[in-house]
């Protein structure tokens, strides 16, 4: 399997699997932006973070991007920027509730590694 080099990526050469909604996950979306008339839906990108390399960011998002993708399901709209699918691509994102805690968990095909702490997850 190639390493995926963000510097010398072009996200135009691939086709992608795209990023899933879980029914809950759809809804969690729904129930945030009922919130907030303008917001349109979550926004999903990766940064540098971590012992392992990368970390998901989520935003509630008002105006998408031109370059970001937009994934739908149940009327639920997930934005995710063109530069992070190299690591994200294939991902479930799901809502979950954990304990006492609800969170959205992420099923990431790409993600070979994780930290001990679970806040970052590496690509090879």
């Amino acid at each position: 399997m190639a390493s995926v080099n963000a510097a010398t990526f072009s996200p135009d050469d691939f086709v992608w699997k795209g990023v899933t909604l879980t029914d809950s996950a759809a809804k969690q979306i729904l129930n945030l932006v009922a919130q907030d008339p303008e917001v349109k839906g979550l926004h999903l990108g990766v940064k540098q973070s971590g012992c392992a390399g990368f970390g998901y960011v989520m935003d509630l998002v008002k105006t998408p991007a031109d370059d970001d993708l937009q994934f739908t399901h149940n009327g639920a709209s997930l934005y995710v920027p063109l530069q992070a699918m190299p690591f994200i691509d294939g991902t479930e994102v799901d809502y979950v509730r954990e304990g006492l805690n609800q969170i959205f968990k992420f099923n990431n095909p790409k993600a070979q590694h994780a930290c001990g702490c679970g806040e970052s997850f590496g690509v090879e």
